[in-house]
């Protein structure tokens, strides 16, 4: 097909982003802040260009900010605004969202934000300290350091000391200044290590420095004096904080993830958290008047740790974590496609939630058979226990209440893993293929559509099957154990377990029986294969090769029926629609193509700026999930198509995707596009949406129902006795004669000759609606009428039409108006129901005068044609929709 230049860039027309799971933190200290009116802790975050902020209480996401031009390399909050700086440039937030200030002055990366008051104190790594005016935005002042000689590291206001700021540096010295006069107060010789912490104890005066030897100071700055100090083994301190709820305790945190508390008043090591974080903690603070620690760190974690346990240790309260390392395989389980299964490079089995936060599910890392390998434990460190990370996985729900339903293989390992989904742990089995060489690895794995069986197969070229519930192996393919000359790249089982399929390295696909073991056929492939995956609905058999081509097979008739052409790299994984009509790859190249099978054409293709390394698409068909390259999150795309028509069209060979940006990062200027974009392009509907339909009006049904039996609700509402006169009445006002109610005062000429008798004037004076429809039967206009109609209740329409005759005060050309108006209510097809009701009560109250009016009756036969045909098309409908549900009841039946 020839290329269409008109087609270059254009962006996806089947997914557009719609958010990412999994990102909570990253290696910026988070910060910590008071709600006064909610009386509630909110813990922020940074995650790349944007940050989020949690509730303390549930560690629920509140809100996430707008996004940044660049990674945010410090956060800091005071009781009204987020500070954020990213490079250069520092922001403030409301709302935890929206920018409203910007301070421009830096010259290098900003790594330092500490609120104080109305002020704003920023240090960036080329010298500069800052102090900025918070509402305003000026420069209120300006210091510069050489960072030869005072590298600012650290920043803190000494609570009580009005106007100052203790700035520690990486060189071991503190300093003291008073940022009002722009004068250096005093200086600390420091302990002859680099300041990284500086934190403010509850007593005043006294200050905690946390040195880059690991030492921690409790130091007397109004006396220049050390009050104590203690060491940690683990390297330099990364955080300090005071315990502030009764018992003296300081934590600290270390770059290897464990926390340290110390008791200030028996000046010794009273507990420690090892293992808090995976990586260094990035932060700890105590929470003001509770025994709750927050903290955060690289990888990926937020965590809050409570202090009631007996010594004074702590234990996990409440944590949000994700993957510390980028993921490896992702697949949806389940069949309501609400779940994700995710194994990351950190060794971790995940699930991820698309509907809510709090159905996430951290199934562990996998250890070593604690049993077989007693002996072999001792003297093993923390990590030598752990197995390395998954590099395949396979999940079925049919038998998972009974036993484990997800199977995996690890990188460098023979033996696959079971995973119970259920209890969020590793399973009870290590599926070890017997009789197999010590340098076999396990490169693909499956589980049977009934949930009994696993297949495992082997870079030696083995393929082995198990028994999922006792663990026992029951076989292997190929006469010799051996199904394949080379690895094993992939297996598959079909729907009725009657077929399995294998493909490996020597350029072959075979098919074999189940039961038997027994191979039936084998295809050969022009090159090796890299990925293989079976949609076991449609039998369509999708092979990725190394040559970056795609190829499918039906395994009904054992035939390639597709190929496809177009990826520039390796392609990393791909995965078919619930109906079998698309595949979906995704590749080195950084593209996302989705494939129509039947056509056999490229339909969708777009870019995105980091390699996609696994794909999975729900089996609902609402999204499609995405892992990347050097990235921690799970990225969900919508699929436009569920959402209204999607016109696809066959792509050419040299079409040119666009760039789509990833779930969460899009850039404000992107947004502001799309906005005015969407603003220009709103959607108006129409009043009525076609000339066969009708449309009924909103009103409630009391309104027009009623009508029809007026009489009977007025014999019904009969009081049983008269009402009785008042004893004396204090006065009467005066009123006009006529249908609405009007008070009057008497002129000065009128209290003197007041008449008894009413002039016919004052009698025949009309009410507001036969006014409006006298007015429109000249103009032709019969809104105004209708409207009257529609605000009154059913009393006062049978008033207002009783009095449309000459008897009423009204005159015969204002029942031609009202027929007219019901005329145009039925040619225009709206409120249909109003429109029968009010005919039905004005006929039923005039239909004699009618009918010696020959002007009015001519306009009444010409209104009967019109009515026959709006209720014929619309009882045809309903004898349609009726004849459809009788069908479908007996069909079920």
């Amino acid at each position: 097909m020839p290329g269409d230049g008109s087609l270059a860039g254009a962006r996806s027309s089947l997914f557009s982003g719609f958010r990412v799971l999994g990102l909570y933190s990253n290696h910026v200290p988070h910060a910590l802040r008071y709600h006064q009116k909610h009386r509630e802790f909110y813990v922020v975050t940074a995650v790349g260009k944007s940050f989020h902020t949690f509730n303390v209480n549930r560690l629920g996401i509140v809100a996430v900010s707008n996004s940044l031009p660049d990674d945010i390399t410090c956060v800091a909050a005071d009781r009204m605004l987020v500070f954020a700086a990213s490079g250069r440039l520092i922001s403030a937030f409301a709302r935890n969202k929206e920018v409203v200030m910007s301070y421009h002055g830096h010259q290098q990366e900003v790594r330092l934000l500490l609120p104080l008051g109305e002020q704003l104190i920023s240090a960036d790594s080329g010298g500069d300290v800052i102090v900025w005016d918070v509402q305003g935005g000026d420069v209120y002042l300006r210091l510069q350091f050489d960072p030869m000689t005072f590298d600012v590291s650290a920043m803190m206001h000494p609570s009580t000391y009005l106007n100052k700021v203790l700035l520690g540096s990486s060189q071991g010295a503190l300093q003291l200044w008073n940022i009002k006069t722009s004068k250096l107060l005093f200086t600390f010789a420091g302990w002859s290590a680099g300041v990284t912490v500086l934190q403010q104890s509850p007593a005043v005066d006294v200050v905690g420095v946390g040195t880059a030897s690991g030492r921690i100071i409790i130091h007397n700055i109004r006396l220049d004096e050390t009050l104590m100090s203690f060491t940690q083994d683990w390297g330099p301190i990364s955080s300090l904080s005071f315990r502030t709820d009764g018992p003296p305790v300081v934590a600290s945190g270390s770059p290897q993830g464990h926390i340290a508390f110390w008791d200030l008043e028996n000046r010794q090591l009273v507990a420690q958290q090892r293992h808090a974080h995976r990586t260094a903690v990035a932060a700890a603070t105590f929470l003001h008047g509770e025994p709750l620690l927050v903290t955060n760190g690289a990888d990926n974690a937020i965590k809050v740790w409570i202090f009631d346990q007996e010594g004074g240790g702590a234990r996990l309260l409440r944590s949000r974590q994700g993957h510390s390392a980028p993921p490896t395989t992702i697949r949806h389980h389940g069949n309501d496609g609400k779940n994700i299964l995710s194994a990351g490079q950190d060794g971790t089995l995940q699930s991820f939630s698309a509907v809510h936060e709090r159905y996430n599910k951290n199934l562990g890392h996998g250890s070593i058979n604690k049993k077989k390998e007693q002996k072999k434990k001792k003297g093993m460190s923390y990590t030598e226990l752990r197995l390395p990370a998954i590099t395949a996985l396979s999940s079925a729900v049919t038998r998972q209440s009974d036993w484990d339903g997800i199977i995996a293989c690890h990188r460098g390992r023979a033996a696959a893993t079971t995973w119970n989904y259920q209890r969020s742990t590793m399973g009870a089995h290590h599926l070890q293929p017997p009789g197999v060489r010590r340098d076999a690895v396990a490169t693909a794995v499956e589980i049977t559509s009934c949930g009994h069986f696993a297949v495992v197969g082997l870079s030696c070229g083995r393929v082995d099957v198990f028994n999922l519930q006792s663990g026992l192996h029951r076989g292997c393919f190929g006469d010799e154990e051996r199904a394949h000359d080379g690895v094993v790249r992939g297996v598959a089982t079909d729907n009725l377990n009657q077929l399995t399929i294998t493909t490996g390295s020597d350029w072959l696909l075979k098919f074999w029986r189940f039961k038997t073991r027994k191979q039936e056929v084998q295809l050969k492939l022009n090159t090796a294969p890299a990925k293989m995956l079976l949609h076991r609905d449609s039998g369509m058999l999708a092979l990725a090769l190394d040559d970056f081509t795609l190829v499918v097979v039906d395994i009904e008739t054992r035939r390639i029926v597709r190929k496809f052409a177009g990826h520039h790299g390796n392609i990393n994984d791909m995965t078919f629609s619930p109906d079998g009509r698309w595949l979906v790859s995704v590749a080195m190249d950084c593209t996302v193509r989705t494939w129509d099978l039947p056509s056999g054409w490229l339909v969708d293709c777009f870019l995105v700026a980091m390699a996609p390394v696994c794909v999975s698409m729900s089996p609902t068909g609402d999204f499609l999930a995405t892992a990347h390259v050097d990235s921690l999150g799970v990225y969900l795309w919508s699929n436009k198509s569920l959402c209204g028509p999607v016109g696809l069209r066959p792509l050419p060979s040299d079409y040119q995707p666009a760039v789509e940006m990833l779930p969460g990062v899009t850039a404000d200027a992107a947004e502001e596009e799309v906005t005015s974009e969407e603003a220009d392009d709103v959607y108006q509907s129409a009043e009525q949406l076609g000339v066969e339909l009708v449309t009924l009006s909103l009103l409630p049904e009391s309104r027009w129902k009623s009508l029809l039996h007026l009489d009977d609700i007025k014999k019904r509402n009969k009081p049983v006795a008269p009402p009785a006169a008042p004893a004396a009445a204090p006065f009467f006002l005066p009123t006009v004669p006529g249908l609405t109610p009007r008070f009057t005062l008497p002129t000065e000429q009128e209290q003197d000759t007041q008449s008894k008798v009413l002039s016919a004037g004052l009698l025949s004076q009309r009410s507001e609606f036969s006014s409006a429809l006298d007015s429109a039967l000249q103009s032709g206009s019969f809104d105004r009428p209708l409207c009257l109609l529609k605000d009154y209740g059913p009393a006062a329409i049978s008033v207002e039409l009783t009095c449309l005759t000459p008897e009423g005060g009204g005159a015969s050309s204002l029942l031609l108006a009202f027929i007219r108006m019901i005329d145009s209510m039925l040619a225009r097809g709206r409120d249909f129901d109003l429109a029968h009701a009010y005919l039905v009560l004005f006929l039923k109250l005039h239909l004699q005068s009618v009918s010696q009016d020959s002007v009015a009756m001519a306009a009444l036969v010409d209104l009967l044609p019109r009515m026959e045909a709006g209720w014929a098309e619309l009882q045809a409908s309903f004898d349609q929709s009726l004849c459809l549900l009788s069908y479908t009841k007996s069909a079920l039946l």
